[in-house]
């Protein structure tokens, strides 16, 4: 019996082909946006428990002695209550009495937890405010899409992390009890604020070192959601192409526009070279005219510059309009190469142009 795969079935592929491209900043910002980001909650819950943890140890006195006066208080009301005819209402205000304390005792570590469950989620990836994760999708019921999550290389790695946490765990909770079984085991001798010590001591033992497996597995965790989450955004040289299309534009539209651009540009300077006083060549290649009006500027300004034809084109119109034409290969180049259209020409050529300009004129009178 022979047993044909689909081997696309398990091949990254995409709109124009495999997904070989890494993901464009928009790509990521959109997944962002969308709330897929590479975060381990292991690593959120190892750095939440770790801070838990010391803070119990820096608090414990605090904690020992609320609790030993809790324990004090109520069993006094409780003693007296017995005693006394049952009172519904006495026993509310216990209840409430009671809540307020342990609101107190626990208030301290529900902020911290608060504090660093923000910090550990902002370490991992850039905080935004989103509601597109808690939009309904379709997608989601889709049977096909979940059974291929159920087998995806995810679904391993997260089988795989859960039986790691559970071993460890449970290793490290064994080694810590079995270490310390002899103390628990006198606890019904001594004394309730020595018993609540050592509890507390054991329990911070057994909380940090929990944490710091929880820490290992989570930045473990951490680097693997990040190399898939790298892999899941992935794209296709199509897709690179099309997402390039929708933000800068189809590069022969953008071409096209380019080239109406440039030929409005030359018939503006066409236009402008009846107007100009000489035009200056080389005699072949380049053309550049040039018009000087003292009333509106300092020095000579370019109106029109061309190479080739553009530069041939100049000459036919300047010869039609009765424009100079003078030829200057060196003035020429610089004049091309260095002052753009409707600029005026620097300094450094002031002398070179004076004379032609001189000449122009004088030709001009002469008619």
């Amino acid at each position: 019996m022979v047993i044909e795969y689909d081997l696309q079935f398990f091949a990254k592929e995409g709109p124009g082909g495999e997904k070989t491209e890494e993901a464009t900043p928009k790509k990521i910002e959109e997944s962002r946006k969308e709330g897929s980001v590479a975060k381990s909650k292991e690593l959120v819950n190892g750095i939440t428990l770790l801070a838990l943890f010391l803070t119990l140890r820096f608090g414990m006195g605090f904690v020992g002695q609320r609790l030993v006066g809790i324990f004090q208080k109520y069993w006094i009301h409780l003693t007296q209550a017995v005693l006394q005819p049952f009172d519904l209402q006495a026993v509310l205000d216990m209840m409430i009495e009671m809540g307020k304390d342990i609101v107190i005792i626990a208030a301290p570590f529900l902020l911290v937890g608060v504090v660093m469950g923000f910090f550990a989620n902002k370490i991992q990836f850039k905080w935004m405010v989103t509601a597109k994760p808690m939009q309904p999708k379709l997608s989601k019921l889709n049977p096909i899409s979940g059974f291929k999550r159920l087998f995806s290389s995810r679904a391993l790695f997260d089988l795989l992390k859960a039986i790691a946490e559970v071993l460890l765990i449970g290793y490290v909770a064994y080694s810590v009890l079995k270490n310390r079984s002899q103390e628990l085991f006198i606890l019904y001798d001594i004394s309730i604020p020595q018993a609540l010590a050592l509890l507390m001591d054991v329990i911070w033992e057994l909380g940090i070192k929990i944490s710091l497996v929880m820490l290992v597995i989570g930045f473990v965790d951490f680097l693997f959601q990040r190399y898939k989450h790298r892999q899941d955004l992935m794209m296709t040289k199509q897709e690179v192409k099309d997402e390039y299309k929708n933000t800068e534009g189809d590069p022969q539209i953008k071409g096209q526009q380019k080239q109406r651009m440039r030929q409005a540009s030359q018939r503006r300077m066409m236009a402008s070279v009846p107007e100009a006083d000489v035009v200056i060549t080389n005699p072949t290649h380049f053309a550049v005219a040039l018009k000087y009006d003292a009333e509106k500027h300092a020095a000579p300004v370019v109106t029109a510059k061309g190479t080739d034809f553009l530069a041939a084109k100049m000459k036919e119109v300047a010869r039609e309009h009765g424009v100079n034409i003078v030829e200057n290969k060196p003035l020429a180049r610089m004049l091309y190469y260095n002052v753009d259209v409707d600029r005026e020409i620097p300094p450094e050529l002031y002398k070179a142009v004076a004379d032609i300009l001189a000449y122009v004129y004088s030709l001009k009178r002469a008619s």
